[in-house]
């Protein structure tokens, strides 16, 4: 277990895009200066009060770069200590340098906020090398017992920062797990969406093509009429996608028109003449169903009927049936094609899987298969939830 965590704090990659140097940073520094001044001016009995003072302020960069260079800033900081009190133990000196030295704590913060894990760890490692030298006491060549409490005090000091600075990255790395998680999802949406829409249209536009090349030869006013029907779609699928499109631009107010429901099932009706020829029926109490419910009917069954019209071979007949029940809606979409030239394995899967996550997240079922006699067939229930938001 032990190792497993230092192992993931090993690999733990930095943290993207540390923010420059901003305004508070350098007004962070201006404070410090005259406080270290005035703390050299007013300050009694400071060994080194120059020395003290010079590494104050020659430190004071660090901040600076304490974001997008944080083991440097951190190597150059506590480096320095380590050679100020390298000399002070040859010297025979005590010293501590100024309390304005404090504001080292933010590198140590920003260390485990934004650099790599393997970084961390060689930071920690340097700084760990100043409480070690303020318990050697050169005159007796051992440890000294009497800074023991202020070495673990300071220790535990540096602790916190590191801690408070790891846990600010946890929190912002799970708030941007968060939102990319969202993110997924709109695009999950989206592709559901355009799927469910563009998918039919342009299905519908290639079937009326193919038709509109037979019969041209022979019947140019069937040929005409194909075109008629192939403007329509083509002008229907241009506006959902500037719709759609337009949701999702920045700073412009959605589009507020109700989406289609159970209501606009009959317009996937086809004349008696086409094949294969798509019949609508409608029965049992459909008023006063959800939103999400009656727009899922719609996207189910254009989905449904966009399948058959690819792949549902030799198939004369594609019939829709929403029936309203007892506290649920069953929508039953079948074709009298060939069930096994339609295979959905064959397929990319996308339409399936959209159509049986909608139903899914509206505590419904769906199924979909070959029928018991010929063609295939979807069916899903979804409960109405009347009177519901």
């Amino acid at each position: 277990m032990l190792r497993d965590t230092v192992r993931s704090l090993w690999d733990e990659p930095a943290a993207p895009d540390p923010p420059a140097r901003v305004r508070r940073d350098w007004a962070l520094v201006g404070a410090l200066v005259p406080a270290a001044v005035l703390e050299f001016v007013l300050a009694q009995n400071l060994v080194w009060p120059v020395v003290s003072l010079v590494v104050a302020l020659g430190l004071l960069p660090t901040l600076l770069w304490r974001r997008t260079y944080p083991l440097a800033a951190v190597v150059v900081a506590f480096g320095a200590f380590v050679v100020v009190d390298v000399v002070s133990l040859l010297l025979d000196v005590e010293w501590q340098g100024l309390g304005t030295n404090v504001y080292t704590l933010l590198l140590i913060y920003a260390l485990f906020r934004w650099a790599s894990g393997r970084h961390a760890v060689f930071g920690m490692a340097v700084v760990s090398i100043p409480l070690l030298l303020s318990t050697f006491d050169p005159a007796d060549g051992a440890a000294d017992q009497i800074p023991a409490g202020n070495v673990v005090l300071g220790g535990l000091v540096l602790l916190v920062a590191g801690t408070i600075g790891a846990s600010v990255r946890s929190q912002d790395t799970a708030r941007a797990r968060g939102m990319e998680e969202v993110k997924l999802l709109e695009r999950e949406q989206l592709a559901r969406e355009l799927h469910d829409t563009v998918a039919h249209h342009v299905s519908a536009i290639a079937v009326r093509a193919q038709a509109g090349r037979v019969v041209g030869p022979s019947d140019p006013a069937a040929a005409l009429d194909a075109l008629a029907v192939i403007e329509e779609e083509a002008s229907r699928t241009l506006s959902e996608m500037r719709a759609m499109i337009g949701t999702l631009r920045h700073g412009e107010e959605p589009d507020l028109a109700p989406q289609r429901g159970v209501a606009d099932l009959r317009r996937l009706a086809s004349g008696p003449e086409e094949r294969p020829h798509v019949q609508v029926e409608l029965s049992g109490g459909l008023d006063g169903l959800r939103p999400s419910v009656d727009a899922a009917l719609y996207r189910l069954a254009q989905e449904s009927i966009t399948n058959a019209l690819r792949h549902a071979r030799h198939a004369t007949r594609v019939s829709v049936t929403v029936r309203g029940e007892d506290g649920c809606v069953r929508l039953t979409v079948g074709d009298d094609g060939d069930a096994a030239s339609f295979d959905p394995r064959s397929t990319s899967g996308f339409g399936l899987i959209g159509m049986a996550e909608r139903a899914k997240l509206l505590g419904g079922t769906l199924e979909a298969g070959p029928d018991a006699h010929r063609g295939w067939t979807v069916q899903a229930v979804l409960p109405t939830g009347r009177g519901g938001s």
